[in-house]
């Protein structure tokens, strides 16, 4: 029997949250991850954290092209996108993942601007 109390999309479907920031802060998605899967959304989150070795700033493969096009298809596939940014920080590429959401029209929610969890509705409540 389905739960009556879990929130909805308005597809009336679980609401689908894609989570963006920064690689730095994988132990504040975990986090943010599982409340909201206790709150009953359909998480979207980071393929990977780390590649041991892997040096970015001299990537000259179209390996970050390809995962920046991974991350906005899961950006496109969301009811929501939930910014990871203890202490405010939003670095470039979060930057571009916030407004590609926003020329989609998703509302965008941001760590760093709510209260303390315990105080708040759950982030997946339809009144959200």
């Amino acid at each position: 029997m389905e739960d009556q109390h879990s929130p909805r999309s308005a597809e009336g479907d679980a609401k689908v949250i894609t989570l963006c920031g920064s690689t730095r802060f994988e132990a504040e998605f975990a986090e943010v991850n599982q409340r909201l899967t206790m709150d009953g959304c359909v998480v979207i989150s980071l393929g990977m954290f780390d590649l041991p070795g892997y040096d970015w700033t001299v990537d000259s493969s179209d390996l970050k092209r390809r995962l920046r096009g991974v991350h906005f298809q899961k950006i496109r596939m969301a009811d929501e996108v939930y910014i990871v940014d203890p202490g405010g920080y939003v670095g470039e590429s979060t930057r571009q993942e916030i407004a590609y959401a926003e020329s989609l029209a998703k509302p965008v929610r941001y760590l760093s601007r709510e209260v303390p969890p315990t105080a708040l509705p759950p982030v997946c409540s339809r009144s959200a």
